[in-house]
């Protein structure tokens, strides 16, 4: 039951933050965190609030007593998060070349500006398919 409630309680937080050559999916991540750190998260860092910042820390200053298992996934789930969320932040820089081109007036807005690239059917350049990938939009 505390392995459940504990993924469930870091699910939602790890998917919430704003990852591989192709990155991992927040959910994904939060999985295996929860699958392989529930126990110690309860043991170790009750009481700390779930954020990804707050847990990170937590894991770190209790690396010591926690399980190995533990230990190698939790650097990966890290890891892969930060990859995704630097990837998200990447995908206008790479994309602004295709945005100009065939989004027009959507530039100005992210949500439509990334719409726009995600619907287009032709045009988008190679290098701008691959970070809207590694950003998990595709």
């Amino acid at each position: 039951m505390n392995l459940i409630r504990a993924a469930l309680l870091v699910l939602p937080i790890l998917a919430c933050s704003p990852v591989l050559a192709e990155t991992m999916k927040f959910e994904d991540a939060a999985g295996m965190l929860g699958a392989s750190c529930a126990k110690d998260i309860n043991e170790s860092c009750r009481g700390v609030n779930l954020d990804s910042v707050r847990l990170k820390d937590c894991l770190v200053r209790n690396e010591d007593t926690m399980s190995p298992q533990c230990k190698a996934d939790y650097t990966r789930a890290f890891g892969a998060i930060q990859k995704r969320v630097a990837a998200r932040a990447a995908v206008r820089k790479i994309c602004a070349r295709d945005l100009a081109k065939l989004c027009g007036g959507a530039q100005k807005d992210d949500g439509d500006a990334l719409k726009c690239i995600l619907t287009a059917t032709r045009g988008v350049s190679v290098a701008c398919n691959k970070a809207t990938a590694e950003a998990g939009y595709r």
